[in-house]
C-alpha cells in the first residue's frame, strides 16, 4: 500500500565556525538564539558530518554524532538526522549500535542519513582508504543491510562483499528501527541503489530542474525493479537560500516551494546560513510554513 507522506521542514544547522561567526561554531550560536524559537515549528534538524572545514583546515567544525546527541537532549521533539554521514568514516557495525542507542534515547526520533561518502582529502588526513566510487556504494550497501539486521535481531550475521557481521548484538534494540536516509546523486550506482533500499532520498536540485526530475525517475525506476511501490521512497530535497525579509520573498518561496511539492517533494531541508535574530524565522513559519503545508 503506498504511504501517505505530510510535507515537513528540516532545519539543517551548520556546525562549522568561520570569520562570518567570528570562528564560533554555528551550531553554538543557533542552540543558544535561534532553535529554541525555530524548532518550536520545524520538524527536523539535520547536521553535516565532516571533520574540518572547507575555506580553512584550521576552522572549527563539531564531529556530527556528538553534536546531534548534544542537540536532541536540548530539543526533545524534532526528528534527528545527519546531513549525511560518510559510511567510511565508522565501522558499519559501530554505526548500527550508535544509531540504536539514539533511537532509543530520542524515543524513537532519529533518523540514518549517511552516504557513501566523496571528500577524498578527508578521508585521507584521518587515515582512511578512498575507494573508487563502486565499492564506497557496494560497503554503503553492506553497511545498510548490517544496520537493519543489528537494529531487529539477537545474534545478527551477515557475510557482505566488503562488510560482516558474526552475532553482533546490539542490545537494546529499538522498538521502532531508524529510518534510512541515502543521499545521493550518480545515476549509474548511487540512485539505483536509493531506490532499492532507502527509506528517504535526500538530495538538491543543483540548479537543474530538469536534471533533478530525471534522477527522480531512476530512484523510481530501481524502486520498481526491486519490487517496491516507488511512491514509499521518500524525497527530501535541500534547499539552501537565505530567510525571507520581505512579503515578496515569503511569497516567492510558497511558490517554489509548491512547485517542488507538486513534483512529490515532501520533506526540505532547509540551510538559512547565520540568521541572527529570530525575526525571518519567524516570517519564514508564518508566510511560508503554514501556507506550503495548507496546500
Amino acid at each position: 500500500m503506498p504511504k501517505h507522506f505530510e510535507t515537513k521542514f528540516g532545519w539543517l544547522t551548520p556546525v562549522i565556525g568561520n570569520r562570518w561567526s567570528d570562528f564560533q561554531p554555528i551550531v553554538m550560536y543557533q542552540e543558544q538564539h535561534i532553535l529554541p524559537t525555530a524548532l518550536q515549528h520545524f520538524d527536523s534538524l539535520w547536521l553535516a558530518d565532516h571533520f574540518y572545514g572547507f575555506d580553512a583546515p584550521t576552522d572549527p567544525f563539531m564531529e556530527a554524532w556528538t553534536t546531534l546527541t548534544w542537540l536532541a537532549a536540548k530539543f526533545p521533539r524534532v526528528m534527528l538526522c545527519h546531513h549525511v554521514l560518510g559510511q567510511g568514516y565508522r565501522n558499519p557495525a559501530l554505526t548500527a549500535k550508535m544509531a540504536a542507542t539514539l533511537q532509543v534515547l530520542s524515543g524513537n526520533r532519529f533518523m540514518l542519513g549517511i552516504g557513501a561518502g566523496w571528500r577524498e582529502d578527508e578521508y585521507r588526513s584521518y587515515g582512511y582508504e578512498f575507494p573508487r566510487p563502486a565499492v564506497r556504494f557496494a560497503q554503503l550497501e553492506d553497511l545498510i543491510h548490517i544496520c537493519r539486521k543489528m537494529w531487529t535481531e539477537d545474534s545478527p550475521e551477515y557475510v557482505g562483499r566488503y562488510y560482516s557481521i558474526n552475532k553482533a548484538a546490539a542490545p537494546p534494540k529499538p522498538n521502532i528501527a531508524p529510518p534510512i536516509c541515502i543521499g545521493a546523486y550518480g545515476e549509474q550506482i548511487g540512485l539505483p541503489l536509493v531506490g532499492r533500499l532507502a527509506d528517504v532520498w535526500n538530495s538538491s536540485l543543483q540548479g537543474d530542474e530538469s536534471k533533478w526530475i530525471k534522477k527522480r525517475g531512476i530512484v523510481r525506476a530501481s524502486a520498481e525493479r526491486a519490487g517496491r511501490d516507488p511512491s514509499n521512497v521518500e524525497i527530501s530535497l535541500t534547499i539552501e537560500r537565505p530567510l525571507p525579509t520581505t512579503t515578496a520573498e515569503s511569497e516567492q518561496y510558497v511558490a517554489d516551494l509548491t512547485h517542488l511539492t507538486e513534483l512529490g517533494v515532501t520533506h526540505f531541508v532547509m540551510d538559512f546560513g547565520h540568521p541572527t535574530s529570530t525575526e525571518p524565522v519567524m516570517r519564514f513559519v508564518d508566510e511560508v510554513i503554514k501556507e506550503v503545508k495548507r496546500t
